[in-house]
């Protein structure tokens, strides 16, 4: 089950990014921020209670400011309460209720999320007595809290977590295939999915994702049921103003790409590979999700008989974290190549999906042992005992050893390339972990 996401919203200064990050930063029971390409700090992951959810944090709503600056602010976040399962609505407990509080209190409503109104900076008892001020918001749900000293913190996040859906998965939607089309604007991919449902002539409905910003569109392709969620597409920073607005589709994408089995990662031949697409990228080997780069509008490029290799290394050089990935030249526009595209896709998932017994694993890597001598340093040399396989979605293997810290990246990512030579991990990322034979599985 995908991450639900966490809103923080409010006007500006009444303590939104200190609160964020305390938890982002902290040790409460909190992990770190997003690993991956994007550095943005707009999101952080956290745990609480072994619940895990992603944090938002938004520019301040300011009703005074001037129109264009308040259209920018609004908009941003419109945008994470659209993409939130639950919002926090921070006010400030020394200044009290304002004017601009039950403006957001009145946006927030009618978003119909489920909404926790934080009092903060409740930094004394006084402080905390102004709480009840605030019920006037027209709130039954209000918590009082100190971020800068870390008061309340752990009511307001019992209150959080119960406000998210149960962690079990319904079994309807273990039942189909979804699969994240995503990339820039106008690299075809609402196209795509037209072509996708023109083969298959099966569409059941299409409908809105409510918090995601996608459209799902579940069809029938043989026997097999699957959704397609059609994102919307990731712009250029291009102008200083959408910046902000745009690490908000950026995180659209990014929770597409969290609830999809497998993803297509589409490319536009005409414009060739941007930073952009290398982000996006990024997030689906994040992941841990299997995926197709798909470079559409192919039959648009003048090409000669070296076209094809300039594309294959331009993608293997910016991409060369996914070089796992099989890249297939598609025209969603006149549907050439997407049986191959789908066969690639299908494949990456299973290879996602694959388990590997013990004794075959151990023998691969007794294998790698001989052709490549683990290193040493200061003497002491990696002793490695056995692997084992500890999950799947995609493949984990720890790797027992006598001492971690001698384990240095390169090697690992020798054992990498050599358990995908031997097993075809073709489309599917790993993981691998070095672990302590005494330390406890």
């Amino acid at each position: 089950m995908a991450k639900p996401f966490v809103a923080i919203v409010g006007r500006p200064n009444v303590g939104k990014s200190t609160f964020f990050n305390r938890i982002a930063g902290r040790r409460i029971s909190i992990v770190e921020d997003t690993p991956g390409v994007t550095r943005d700090r707009i999101y952080a992951d956290a745990e609480w209670l072994g619940r895990e959810f992603t944090m938002i944090d938004t520019g301040g709503i300011d009703p005074d400011a001037g129109e264009v600056i308040l259209k920018q602010m609004r908009l941003q976040a419109e945008l994470a309460v659209d993409i939130a399962d639950v919002i926090l609505f921070f006010v400030d407990a020394k200044q009290g209720v304002l004017p601009a509080d039950f403006e957001i209190a009145d946006m927030l409503r009618r978003s119909g999320k489920p909404v926790i109104t934080v009092v903060n900076k409740a930094d004394t008892q006084r402080d905390e007595q102004s709480m009840y001020d605030f019920y006037a918001l027209g709130t039954d749900n209000l918590f009082a809290i100190s971020s800068a000293q870390g008061l309340g913190l752990g009511d307001l996040l019992d209150a959080v977590i119960a406000d998210f859906e149960p962690a079990d998965t319904p079994q309807q939607e273990q039942d189909t295939i979804k699969i994240a089309i995503v990339g820039r604007p106008n690299a075809g991919k609402s196209s795509l999915v037209n072509a996708i449902i023109g083969e298959s002539r099966t569409i059941v409905s299409e409908t809105a994702g409510t918090t995601r910003d996608a459209i799902d569109v579940p069809f029938l392709r043989g026997d097999i049921h699957y959704t397609l969620i059609d994102t919307a597409g990731i712009r250029k920073k291009a102008r200083i103003e959408n910046k902000s607005i745009e690490r908000y589709s950026v995180i659209r994408a990014f929770a597409a790409v969290r609830r999809a089995d497998a993803a297509i990662v589409m490319l536009d031949a005409t414009q060739g590979i941007a930073e952009q697409d290398v982000k996006i990228a990024g997030f689906v080997h994040d992941e841990g999700k299997p995926c197709v780069i798909a470079v559409n509008k192919w039959d648009a490029v003048e090409k000669d008989t070296h076209t094809v290799n300039r594309f294959d290394k331009d993608i293997a050089s910016a991409l060369a974290f996914m070089a796992y990935a099989k890249t297939v030249y598609i025209s969603a526009l006149k549907g050439q190549r997407l049986g191959k595209m789908f066969d690639l896709l299908m494949a990456a998932l299973e290879n996602n999906r694959r388990r590997i017994t013990t004794g075959l694993l151990n023998e691969c890597i007794s294998e790698a042992i001989s052709m490549a001598e683990p290193p040493s340093d200061k003497g002491r040399r990696l002793k490695i005992y056995y692997a084992t396989q500890v999950g799947t979605c995609p493949p984990h293997f720890v790797v027992f050893v006598n001492d971690a810290r001698l384990v240095h990246f390169s090697y690992m990512r020798y054992l990498e390339n050599y358990l995908r030579k031997t097993f075809n991990f073709t489309g599917t990322p790993l993981k691998l972990t070095a672990r302590n034979k005494t330390d406890k599985e």
